[in-house]
């Protein structure tokens, strides 16, 4: 018996293997791919082989929510959307500056009058820190493209120039005085007003419901623009992203108590024009519709192929769409069950990573960080 029992297993490891093992281990979400990554030394290079040849990753939106109350404590929870499971990262403490806030997407940020703290990394292993800017500012827009950090607008009444920038060097660690934002800001420089997308070497930014957009590089420290980002004279509010290199706004179509659509265009960057990427469907505008007499706002996570459309301040359920190559959208609908139990006072920030093994590894091996699946 324990002869057999012995040949079986041998049997079972040499006859899954290679080629096979590869094919089968590309079916594998990639949340179940950590524990059979450590299963053995070929199983470790048949999981890095499948991610490799992988051309359908699907980024995760990243859901932190920072306590009202002190000591202000942040927890995360992470939708995978190959797995349709959402996952509670368990982690150390964030550090607490100031409120959480996010950028485009996966920039995370707190800035208080003495002190920056910013991670852009995939799941915010690493945080970064410097001196608080010259200006000092309530609600700028931030971003972050190469190795510069810009802080741009949101200034106390009490400061001289509503619409001073500053640009800190990731490098040399210190912060530089550019030229201001175009003077068509004057009145909206904040980011409770501006859409902001950063895709090197520049970084745009766009008055959210008239589309007049700016772009910034760094390296020179010069604004170019005014564009007309508006794609459909129906837009009333807009968004930016950056989806794989592609600038795309999205769009609300109609007005804040009658929205007609949702959707989305890719830009050209050189001559400004749109190509219609696809439209929210009617069942899941519905949805979007139905708490809420009118919705003046969304708000939109995007990187890689895929982008996440929802209402923070009511996010209970989330509408992902996942870009199709050679064109089009797939829709669909995400309850999110990580924010049950949580309180109406406590603030929501959103993220979006593409998550490779590297980093799921990376995290479990720091500072004793776990992903448990919510059930």
């Amino acid at each position: 018996m324990g002869n057999s029992s012995r040949a079986t297993s041998s049997f079972d490891e040499q006859s899954i293997h290679g080629d096979v093992l590869e094919a089968i281990l590309s079916y594998v979400p990639l949340v179940h791919l950590l524990p059979a990554s450590g299963v053995s030394k070929s199983w470790t290079a048949a999981v890095s082989s499948a991610l490799r040849t992988s051309t359908n990753t699907k980024p995760w939106l990243i859901i932190h929510t920072q306590s009202s109350r002190h000591p202000f404590s942040t927890t995360s929870h992470a939708y995978d959307p190959e797995s349709n499971m959402w996952i509670e990262i368990r982690q150390p403490a964030i550090g607490y500056v100031s409120t959480l806030r996010s950028s485009h997407s996966n920039l995370l940020y707190m800035l208080s009058p003495s002190k920056l703290s910013l991670s852009f990394d995939p799941l915010h292993l690493t945080w970064h820190h410097a001196v608080a800017p010259k200006v000092s500012r309530i609600d700028p827009v931030v971003a972050v493209v190469g190795s510069h950090v810009v802080i741009a607008g949101g200034a106390y009444d009490f400061e001289d120039d509503p619409l001073a920038v500053e640009v800190y060097d990731l490098e040399s660690q210190q912060w530089t005085k550019s030229d201001p934002m175009p003077e068509f800001f004057n009145g909206s420089a904040a980011s409770l007003w501006l859409s902001v997308a950063s895709g090197d070497p520049h970084i745009f930014v766009m008055e959210k419901t008239s589309g007049v957009t700016y772009s910034f590089n760094p390296n020179n420290n010069t604004w170019s623009g005014p564009y007309d980002l508006r794609p459909d004279h129906r837009v009333f509010y807009s968004v930016i992203g950056f989806s794989n290199d592609r600038l795309i706004v999205i769009g609300m179509l109609g007005d804040a108590e009658d929205v007609d659509g949702v959707k989305f265009w890719e830009v050209n960057c050189e001559s400004f024009e749109f190509d219609e990427i696809g439209e929210m469907p009617a069942n899941l505008l519905e949805n979007l519709k139905s708490h809420d007499s009118q919705i003046s706002s969304i708000d939109v996570s995007m990187v890689s192929n895929a982008a996440y459309v929802y209402i923070s301040s009511r996010a209970e359920e989330i509408f992902m769409c996942e870009f199709i190559d050679g064109g089009g959208c797939r829709w669909r609908s995400v309850a999110n069950t990580s924010a049950n139990g949580r309180s109406i006072m406590d603030k929501l920030v959103f993220t979006c990573s593409k998550i490779g093994i590297e980093e799921l590894q990376r995290a479990t091996r720091s500072e004793n960080r776990k992903f448990v699946l919510k059930r």
